[in-house]
């Protein structure tokens, strides 16, 4: 009976044949943000719901439209839709910032949306963030969008724009509110249901919302960078200069306003126009207010996220090169109960050494077992049987090449096996065009 059971609209499945990529990333992220003196964090997948409201905030689609909110009991979570909220949470319980600042950390990890699917846009997607928290000035800015663009960099992407902006602080921006009500009051009537709740509530987010409609209003709409106070002026125009003196290039686009309401001062985007309209590889900003609105002391805090499967569409969009795939670095083919025996044995050693070794779980003929072996790639095959086991010795296949070299089938199997290895990749390395990255024992 055929299976009629399918993944959840909006999830993917990574299969086998393509997780190289995602560690490809997970690899260069990890090493990224430990070089900057970030150190990895995990938090729970579900959260109180309350922390989302409190802290996202009740005005965004995010929260009005596309959080995934369960009951147990009396009790209510959430599915987190973004890491911050829960990364602070996580900081404040555990007593991080009492500790030295800044505090730096890193994740990596699911996030839920209850949204249209499309390319770059998932019910389930996954997400590369860092947060620091306990710095005020605005060479914090700069440092995280460093780390960003050292990112992006090391997986190899080009043409990647960086969009910066400031949203100012509740002072200056209760002022552009005014202006913006001032702004959209006349065209109320032509406004989406939810732009007219937010003309009351938080008017700056109409300038995010997707209605085509909202959209053209808002092109005239007064920009934020032209109500500033000195204060946030200030703290703009140093993030600017210290970006420059970090030698990354930068557009000021007033349009940036992020879409998640705990946001203050700067704001960027980095943004590909190779993907279609979901061009936004990594957002983030400054939120100076958030710790102390889930319950702590006033500590400004800052960061970013980069989605997965937006970085991965990107990449294969232009060619970048990802780690090889681990292979298998020997297949033992075997004839018969002594045979197989001996190749447990055997195996058993190299993968104490860190090697992928196999052999036949099928019961194939040997014919058969060498085209598995040729399938799934092994770069060394060995064929054992009565004849080998009575000579203590057996010959060595390196797979592309085609050469053969005899191996004894002693206690000191394992290193000769090392040896053999290690100078084939000297070999490699050796030839101009070569790679490290040409057999699967890059670690050992």
């Amino acid at each position: 009976m055929a299976m009629n059971i399918k993944r959840p609209n909006g999830t993917e499945d990574v299969l086998p044949k393509d997780v190289y990529k995602w560690h490809t990333i997970e690899k260069i992220a990890r090493e990224t943000a430990e070089s900057f003196g970030f150190s990895e964090i995990r938090i729970p997948t579900f959260e109180s719901t309350n922390l989302f409201l409190r802290s996202v905030g009740e005005t965004t689609d995010v929260v009005q439209k596309e959080m995934y909110t369960v009951k147990a009991k009396e009790t209510e979570f959430t599915l987190r839709p973004e890491g911050t909220a829960g990364t602070i949470r996580a900081m404040l319980q555990n007593g991080l910032l009492n500790e030295a600042l800044p505090q730096k950390v890193y994740y990596m990890l699911s996030c839920f949306r209850h949204e249209r699917p499309q390319a770059g846009r998932l019910r389930e997607f996954h997400q590369f963030g860092i947060e620091m928290a306990g710095s005020a000035a605005p060479s914090a800015d700069a440092e995280v969008i460093m780390l960003a663009k050292t990112l992006l960099d090391r997986l190899g992407l080009k043409n990647i724009e960086l969009h910066i902006n400031s949203i100012g602080c509740p002072s200056c921006r209760a002022k552009y509110h005014e202006a913006l009500r001032a702004f959209f009051e006349p065209h109320k009537e032509e406004l989406c249901d939810t732009c007219k709740e937010r003309l009351v509530k938080n008017p700056m987010r109409i300038l995010d919302c997707k209605s085509p409609i909202c959209k053209e209003i808002g092109k005239d709409a007064p920009v934020i960078l032209d109500y500033l106070c000195d204060e946030c002026s200030e703290h703009f125009e140093k993030f600017q200069k210290y970006l420059s003196k970090f030698g990354i290039k930068f557009i000021v686009d007033p349009k940036i306003v992020r879409g998640l309401d705990y946001y203050t001062k700067s704001v960027f985007e980095f943004i590909t126009t190779e993907i279609g309209a979901q061009g936004t590889v990594c957002a983030g900003g400054r939120y100076d207010g958030l710790i102390e609105q889930l319950g702590g002391q006033h500590t400004p805090a800052l960061g970013f996220a980069m989605g997965f499967e937006r970085l991965l569409l990107v990449m294969d969009k232009q060619g970048c090169d990802y780690l090889t795939p681990k292979k298998c670095d020997i297949y033992f083919a075997t004839m018969g109960d002594a045979a197989l025996e001996k190749a447990m044995e055997l195996v058993k050693g190299l993968r104490e050494y860190g090697y992928c070794a196999e052999y036949d779980l099928m019961g194939r003929g040997i014919k058969a077992q060498m085209k598995y072996a040729n399938k799934i790639g092994a770069v060394y095959t060995m064929v054992l049987g009565d004849n080998e086991l009575n000579d203590g010795k057996a010959r060595l296949k390196e797979m592309e090449s085609g050469e053969e070299k005899e191996m004894i089938l002693n206690e000191k199997f394992t290193a000769n096996f090392e040896n053999e290895y290690f100078n084939k990749i000297l070999d490699v390395m050796d030839d101009e065009n070569g790679s490290m990255f040409a057999f699967a024992g890059e670690d050992k």
